[in-house]
């Protein structure tokens, strides 16, 4: 039976996995391999997310770590061909735009190893973003391109990728949220760390914001994050808001001495299911995140992307997302309309109805088996 290997290295691409890993138990033509390439490698960022996504424990452990992207990228590229030489797959599949997807592809490529890209011809147009470089090199070299809405197609068209190869199915991400919130019916959540917050607010029948930031260009630059913390402490004074905070932009807060104020609450980086219950009861979410663009979406929570562009403009188009750019000003206004009550409900794409992975895992048994 032939064997794909599936990697995943960072957050993001857990979610991403889970109803990929599923959907490949459920059929009998193909085997596979999970490749966890440690990327991100500390319990909060990958072990907690296997057992709440229910993910089996990784076939192969890389531990490639930290470093700069040349540095991580290049230990991933070492680690990855000493496994391919050694276990030859029938194919590899890399999901979303993290270093791991970028090193795994070009590994995979020079060996004569097909390549599938999962969430292919997403583009922002920014090439100051890591990820953009990791999009565009990937889908340069992939053979088998899975897509999530229409923007991609049409980038993959211009980029002069044969039709054939490439494959509009939904979005795996949305495969996830669906099942995970479903299961959260059923959950008990007083554990959660934020339920306490939660539920002092929904005893007052009083709404919350959530908000989240790690892109460099927010919080990396003293100037921008300043101003967006802000737009935020203006915004706490009428919706209280909980913030979840990534390490690097902790740091941040605290070396730009940035005040946000008594109503924003921060809290620690969240397991999915918690974070889960947090958002998707949320008045609006603020966020600097491409996959939250689409979980929001996909729920249809407002969200206000604190960005001055979007690889994933269905969000923006059919979603319930809005993309406020950087500016204070147009950050508040477009909180307040939400507010207000005049904000976006937006509807869910097509084909985003829990079912992407099931249809990606039937096309690989066409090519591989």
């Amino acid at each position: 039976m032939p064997t794909i290997y599936l990697v995943a290295g960072a957050r993001p691409n857990f979610m991403k996995i889970a109803p990929i890993v599923r959907a490949f138990q459920a059929q009998q033509a193909l085997s596979f391999k999970i490749i966890h390439t440690g990327q991100h490698y500390d319990r909060d960022m990958n072990e907690v997310f296997f057992e709440e996504l229910g993910i089996p424990q990784p076939d192969v452990f890389m531990a490639a770590g930290g470093g700069s992207h040349a540095q991580q990228t290049a230990k991933i590229m070492i680690g990855f061909e000493e496994l391919c030489m050694a276990e030859r797959p029938a194919a590899v599949l890399v999901v979303g735009d993290v270093n791991s997807t970028l090193a795994c592809s070009i590994v995979a490529k020079k060996l004569d190893i097909p390549v599938a890209h999962v969430e292919a011809g997403l583009r922002s147009g920014d090439m100051s973003m890591p990820e953009e470089i990791n999009r565009l090199v990937t889908d340069s070299i992939s053979d088998w391109f899975f897509v999530t809405e229409p923007a991609a197609l049409a980038h993959l068209k211009h980029e002069g990728k044969p039709d054939a190869a490439v494959h509009y199915v939904g979005h795996v991400m949305v495969d996830n949220v669906l099942f995970q919130a479903d299961k959260l019916t059923r959950a008990d959540t007083s554990g959660f760390d934020t339920a306490p917050f939660k539920a002092a607010r929904t005893e007052a029948s009083q709404r919350y914001g959530v908000v989240t930031l790690h892109r460099p260009s927010n919080v990396d630059d003293a100037a921008n994050f300043a101003r967006i913390g802000a737009a935020l402490r203006e915004l706490s004074s009428e919706l209280p808001l909980i913030f979840p905070v990534h390490p690097r932009t902790r740091a941040n807060l605290e070396k730009f001495g940035i005040d946000l104020g008594p109503n924003i609450t921060l809290a620690g980086p969240q397991a999915y299911m918690a974070f889960l219950n947090l958002w998707k009861d949320a008045a609006v979410v603020l966020t600097d995140s491409g996959g939250l663009q689409e979980e929001t979406t996909a729920l249809g929570v407002p969200c206000v992307t604190i960005r001055e562009n979007t690889e994933r403009p269905v969000t923006v188009d059919e979603g319930s997302n809005v993309l406020a750019g950087t500016d204070p000003e147009k950050i508040l206004f477009e909180a307040r309309k939400v507010l207000r009550g005049e904000g976006k409900t937006g509807r869910r794409p097509h084909l985003w109805d829990g079912k992407a992975a099931e249809r990606i895992v039937e096309i690989l048994a066409r090519y591989v088996s």
